[in-house]
C-alpha cells in the first residue's frame, strides 16, 4: 500500500519518557492514520553532512548524542535494524539525478530517529534508512532531494523527516504549562500551517524572510530541512494534514504532518 510521508518533531531527548497528547498520538493513533510500512527512510536533523549520506548497516546502535539528561535515557536501545539493499537503491537514485551521494556503514540511530520511532514502533521491528541533512543547501534544494525519493512511497516505504518547525533551546520557558506557547511562537507556526496546508513552496522557501519571529523559531536550519525534505516526496500530490500540535516549554512545537 502506498504509504504518505511524514515530517515529525522530535523535541528534546525525553520525549521519548513523556506522556502527553503529542506523544499519545505517535503511540497509539498514528497507526489509525497510516498502515503498516515495508520500511522507513527517515532524515534526521542531527546527522549533519556535506555530501547525502545513507546510513548502510544491518544493526543500528543507539547513539546517546546529549548529555546531562536523567540516566534513564541512557539505557534504552533501540536495536532497529538496516536494510542495505534498499540504501544502496537510494544512493544510486541520488546519483541518478545528479546528487552527490554515499553509504555510511557505521553510525547509529541518533535521538532525532530512535526518540520518535521508539514511541511509534516500540518492537524495533521495521528496517530503517537513516539519512543525513546538509545545511547548506537553498531550500529549494532540499525540497527536490525529496522529491527523488517520492517513488519508494510506492513500495510501501514510510519517509520521515524527523527535525521541528520551532526548535529554540534558548528560548525555553520552563514554568509555562505544558501545551501552552509564548504569543510569537503561536504567530509563527499560525503562519506556517497556512502555507503549508496552501502547499505554497515560494513562501516557504524564503521563510526566513516572509515568516513572522523566522529566525527565532529556527535559530539554525537543520531542524527545519526534515520538513522540506518530506514534503518534497510528496510533491505528485501535494497534499497536507497537521495531524497533531503540542507545544512545551514554551519554545518547542511538537507537531506532526501527513504529506500524500
Amino acid at each position: 500500500m502506498k504509504q504518505p510521508s511524514l515530517f515529525l518533531a522530535h523535541g528534546a531527548p525525553t520525549l521519548v519518557l513523556e506522556h502527553n497528547p503529542y506523544t499519545d498520538f505517535l503511540q497509539n493513533r498514528l497507526s489509525e492514520e497510516i498502515s503498516r510500512p515495508t520500511a522507513i527512510v527517515l532524515f534526521t536533523a542531527h546527522f549533519e553532512s556535506q555530501k547525502q549520506l545513507v546510513s548502510s548497516v544491518s544493526t543500528y546502535t543507539t547513539l546517546y548524542d546529549f548529555v546531562g539528561f536523567p540516566q534513564e535515557l541512557y539505557r534504552i536501545q533501540y536495536p532497529a535494524k538496516g536494510d542495505v539493499q534498499l540504501a544502496d537503491r537510494i544512493v544510486q537514485a541520488f546519483r541518478t539525478a545528479g546528487v552527490e551521494a554515499a553509504p555510511q556503514t557505521s553510525r547509529g540511530l541518533d535521538h532525532g530517529a530512535w526518540t520518535v520511532l521508539r514511541l511509534m514502533y516500540p518492537e524495533a521491528d521495521i528496517p530503517v534508512v537513516q539519512l543525513s541533512v546538509n545545511p547548506h543547501l537553498s531550500n529549494a534544494a532540499q525540497y527536490a532531494i525529496g522529491t527523488i525519493l517520492e517513488p519508494l512511497r510506492n513500495d510501501g516505504i514510510l519517509i520521515i523527516g524527523s527535525g521541528g518547525t520551532t526548535h529554540n533551546l534558548r528560548a525555553l520557558s520552563w514554568d509555562m504549562p505544558q501545551g501552552q506557547s509564548a504569543p510569537w511562537v503561536e504567530e509563527w507556526e499560525s503562519w506556517l500551517g497556512e502555507k503549508v496546508t496552501a502547499w505554497d513552496m515560494e513562501s516557504l522557501f524564503d521563510y526566513e524572510d516572509r515568516g513572522p519571529h523566522a529566525k527565532r523559531a529556527v535559530p539554525r536550519n537543520e531542524h527545519f530541512i526534515p520538513l522540506l525534505l518530506a514534503m518534497g516526496s510528496a510533491d505528485g500530490g501535494r497534499r497536507a494534514q497537521q495531524m497533531v500540535r503540542f507545544d512545551e516549554f514554551g519554545s518547542l512545537a511538537l507537531t506532526a504532518w501527513k504529506f500524500s
